[in-house]
């Protein structure tokens, strides 16, 4: 076969060949998400779910009894020397300025203090501790496997460290308010570098009447 009629045919076939790549390049772009198994994200925080607790009065409770109203949670531990009862005060001080400045919406939030330590923090120890702050606070405990479950549905990390030389041990754990909303579902989470008016504010914003 002569050079040019070669030459004439490979550059048919590359020819070809691009049109063909092209071509399934585009059907693909084209294909509906249930065509190429996509998985769409729903934009929804992986954050908050079922747990079942004992509140400070001995009372069974879980994560149902509080739908139709608001969540504000934190997750600490009674012998916490001074995040846990700092977090604590500011929950409360921005649900008192919520409450002076819309009553309504700040009645429609419960404050939920639920433990990491329940090796020590009991009933009678989380009912004393619950006392020292805001009124109509729940403090939640439990055993250690329901206390882990609800921590892993909030994403909370929480370690016993542990002096061996002591029987006195402090918790690592992670110092996060989450705004759960009437449906049980993640709303909003600050820090406890959040001051009271910040998060007051966001409240206010956040919270729906009924």
């Amino acid at each position: 076969m002569p050079q040019s009629s070669i030459a004439r045919a490979i550059m048919i076939f590359g020819i070809g060949l691009i049109l063909m790549l092209g071509g399934a390049a585009v059907w693909m772009l084209l294909r509906t998400p249930s065509q190429t198994n996509e998985v769409k994200s729903t934009g929804e925080a992986l954050i908050g779910g079922p747990f079942e607790l004992v509140d400070q009065f001995g009372q069974a409770r879980s994560d149902a009894d509080f739908l139709g109203g608001y969540m504000l949670i934190y997750f600490g531990y009674t012998y916490c020397p001074d995040v846990c009862p700092t977090s604590l005060g500011i929950m409360s001080q921005a649900i008192d300025q919520l409450e002076e400045s819309d009553p309504a919406k700040a009645k429609r939030i419960t404050p939920v203090f639920i433990t990491v330590d329940p090796e020590r923090d009991d009933v009678e120890i989380m009912k004393g501790y619950a006392e020292h702050f805001r009124p109509g606070m729940i403090a939640l405990t439990g055993t250690s496997e329901q206390v882990a479950k609800a921590a892993k549905a909030y994403r909370v990390y929480f370690r016993k460290a542990e002096d061996a030389n002591s029987s006195e041990y402090l918790m690592d754990h992670s110092s996060i308010f989450y705004l759960m909303g009437p449906d049980g579902k993640y709303v909003k989470h600050f820090t406890h570098s959040d001051d009271a008016t910040t998060i007051a504010t966001a409240l206010a914003t956040l919270i729906q009447p009924e």
